[in-house]
């Protein structure tokens, strides 16, 4: 089985930025099928544009634009892409890097699907910082990197502690419907628990209110649209739930701290 080196991915790498371990490249993939291989140290992968079909011994996972995936140190794969211009946002971690800053990753072990709207837009902001090229962009990248990593092992922590089934059965609702409007009577109604215990407990399993986390749902589908060139904003806007493309761009800065036809702009760079 193929291993690949440090910032090597197979397609056409339109960039690659080499900091104190840490590697990041920004590939477009220009092969149908890339056969079972694995790469020498821990990487994310962020699709930014198009599709691609990645399976590992456990599962496959179709990923469209703005899916985020982890993978550990050696960790074996293959990869689909179906047709069409797919482009992805690499960020590999050298083991020294770890040990350094005596981070554990152990338990970060295997390939994951990352499905937290708040580490995807932590990648979005660290993408950003690869088209700033200023001096402190070095140590923005880091303090980002850190903070998604301590999220991921967060996010495992809280997994692995058992929780009531309303709270998956909410999860799924909000993730499904978010583009609807829904009301606190309907949500309370179909997971069978009093309003009042829903709107106390939401914030304790979600870190957020209820409309910051729709909000955030609704952004980061946003983000995923961005990249269709085809695709005006105030389209975007509604087909995200928006009420219209001012709403939409209040949201979106106070998320990402620019406006949507900012980032846009900074995607095609």
């Amino acid at each position: 089985m193929k291993q690949s080196q440090r910032g090597e991915f197979y397609g056409q790498t339109n960039k690659t930025i080499h900091l104190d371990g840490i590697t990041l490249t920004d590939t477009v993939y220009t092969h149908d099928k890339v056969d079972w291989h694995y790469h020498e140290n821990a990487y994310f992968t962020f699709i930014l544009e198009g599709n691609v079909i990645e399976g590992n011994k456990k599962e496959i996972y179709n990923c469209s634009a703005g899916s985020l995936l982890f993978h550990n140190w050696q960790e074996p794969h293959y990869n689909i892409k179906p047709k069409g211009f797919t482009r992805g946002f690499h960020i590999e971690i050298e083991k020294k890097w770890f040990d350094d800053l005596e981070f554990d990753a152990n338990n970060l072990e295997g390939s994951i699907n990352i499905a937290n709207s708040d580490l995807k837009f932590l990648m979005y902001k660290i993408f950003r910082e690869t088209k700033m090229d200023d001096t402190t962009s070095p140590l923005s990248i880091q303090t980002l990197l850190l903070e998604s990593l301590a999220k991921m092992l967060i996010d495992k922590q809280t997994k692995a502690n058992i929780k009531p089934t309303w709270v998956s059965e909410i999860n799924m609702i909000l993730n499904e419907q978010f583009t609807d409007a829904l009301t606190l009577d309907y949500l309370s109604k179909t997971v069978n628990i009093h309003p009042v215990h829903l709107s106390r407990d939401f914030s304790k399993y979600f870190h957020s209110s209820f409309g910051e986390y729709i909000r955030k749902l609704k952004v980061e589908k946003s983000l995923r649209l961005i990249s269709q060139k085809k695709l005006s904003l105030t389209t975007i806007a509604l087909d995200c739930g928006f009420a219209d493309q001012s709403h939409f761009t209040r949201c979106f800065k106070e998320i990402n701290g620019i406006n949507p036809s900012e980032y846009r702009k900074i995607l095609f760079s």
